[in-house]
């Protein structure tokens, strides 16, 4: 069970995902069915098809599920961290 600060457990597990300079992941559904996703640091860059690419700065909070992209990148020259946060 996931615990937040001071012990106390949780309904919810969080992991980050790192994505280096220049890197591109292939999107994947079940990744992130009931995910809210942050942008910690870093860029995000996501694509659709034929429909354009939308890019993203820290702070930003995204819901990825149910969307039909086809990839996330980090067009940045660091690392983007990515907090993942879903239900248990």
């Amino acid at each position: 069970m996931g615990l937040l600060a001071g012990g106390r457990p949780t309904a919810f597990d969080a992991r980050a995902v790192v994505l280096a300079p220049g890197e591109a992941r292939r999107y994947e559904p079940a990744e992130w069915q009931g995910a809210l996703l942050v942008v910690e640091c870093g860029e995000l860059e996501l694509e659709w098809g034929s429909a354009g690419r939308l890019c993203l700065g820290p702070g930003a909070v995204l819901w990825l599920e149910g969307l039909r992209l086809r990839t996330l990148r980090n067009p940045g020259a660091e690392p983007a961290v990515l907090v993942v946060v879903a239900r248990r």
